[in-house]
């Protein structure tokens, strides 16, 4: 049977120099990195080295990078100490973030009686600007929690823009950039972001690691308690060779951007292409269509299935060796309807099954022909 892995928002095949170099590290650098021996001072050279190689790629200080256990983990740190510490009393962000998001603003609300205001958007996924700064017109203390690329349907949002609006109304501003680091150039001190998350699995480094960028200054305090690793901000032994992974992964992703963005554009570009030639009435959610208005790695796509046929096709593709996912992989094995679904798709799409293919440097164009084929068989069955 034919494998082909199009879940890469989910997460990514490791490179093999990343598997080959953090075996290196799990060979000669175990020591814990807080001892003060010759084998701790070997590892912990070797973070701080992985630590100024990552701030090098976003215009940013060493330390301002605080290593973590992935993203989901940053955005409960950035909103958490924000009300907890800084004295933020609402939060801006949008009903189409990732569930870290919605779900620690919803918690911090229970817990602090904070206001939570949502920036609307239509029907492409896009923010209205408009609102966002009439929403900033405001004295209380307010942290916008707006990100980059959505992890469902693809959309771009137009960071620049907000960091500008939050830095003119005196609101921090905090992005989730985990389907965006190590697949575009970011430059923090053009964007005026004071804090984002990032996660290695999603450029082909490891699961279990990220890092958070915090501003120098801002005051955040730390989530986990318990040591002093991570400058204070975040306890616990760090994992060495997860963090050199994700390094010489984003070396990588970086040394390789142009050529390989290019190479996936092409591939979406075709896998478009063929959905509209053998499919009829399948419908680009949001403007993943769009090739300049949504990320290059990313389709999401509402199928001409009737409803009661439509809870076999995540099976079917299984059966035939399609990875893939019906929204964000979080919700996967839920029955629930995807929150950003609903927020942009019609009523009479919604009725229909939707998927999200997404792309890498691993796929082909035999892939994208096998899934096509494969869907346009189920869909005519």
């Amino acid at each position: 049977m034919q494998k082909v892995y199009l879940d890469n928002a989910a997460t990514t095949a490791l490179r093999p120099e990343v598997i080959k170099r953090m075996t290196e590290v799990l060979q000669n650098n175990f020591g814990n990195p807080s001892s003060t021996h010759g084998f701790g001072r070997s590892a912990k050279a070797l973070i701080e080295q992985c630590r100024k190689n990552i701030a090098s790629y976003f215009n940013v200080s060493a330390a301002e990078i605080i290593f973590t256990s992935g993203g989901t983990e940053a955005d409960n740190l950035v909103l958490r100490s924000a009300v907890r510490d800084l004295g933020v009393k609402r939060i801006i962000t949008s009903k189409i973030e990732h569930h870290a998001i919605l779900h620690t603003a919803d918690q911090l609300k229970k817990e602090y009686n904070i206001k939570v205001d949502f920036v609307p958007i239509n029907a492409t996924g896009h923010l209205d600007y408009n609102h966002l700064e009439e929403l900033l017109k405001s004295d209380e203390k307010t942290l916008v929690s707006l990100m980059h690329i959505n992890n469902e349907i693809g959309t771009i949002s137009d960071i620049e823009r907000i960091g500008k609006l939050c830095k003119e109304n005196n609101a921090l501003f905090h992005s989730d950039m985990v389907q965006s680091v190590g697949h575009f150039k970011l430059d923090m001190q053009a964007i005026n972001v004071d804090f984002f998350a990032a996660s290695a699995h999603k450029f082909h480094g490891p699961k279990g690691v990220g890092f958070c960028y915090i501003r120098k200054e801002s005051g955040l305090k730390p989530l986990i308690f318990g040591g002093e690793q991570e400058r204070g901000v975040r306890a616990g032994t760090e994992c060495t060779h997860n963090i050199v992974g994700m390094d010489e992964a984003l070396k990588l992703a970086y040394q390789h951007l142009d050529e390989e963005k290019f190479y996936i554009k092409d591939l979406k570009a075709y896998f478009i292409e063929k959905l509209k030639s053998n499919l009829d009435d399948c419908h680009f959610n949001g403007c993943c269509g769009d090739m300049e208005k949504s990320t290059y790695t990313l389709l999401n796509v509402c199928l001409p299935i009737e409803e009661g046929k439509a809870a076999m096709l995540p099976f079917q593709l299984d059966l035939k060796g399609i990875a893939c996912s019906k929204g964000s992989a979080c919700q996967s094995g839920s029955n629930m309807q995807s929150h950003v679904l609903t927020e942009v798709l019609a009523p009479e799409l919604l009725k229909r099954p939707s998927v999200r293919f997404s792309l890498s440097v691993f796929n082909t164009k035999e892939d994208i022909d096998y899934v096509v084929k494969t869907l346009s068989e189920f869909v005519n069955s």
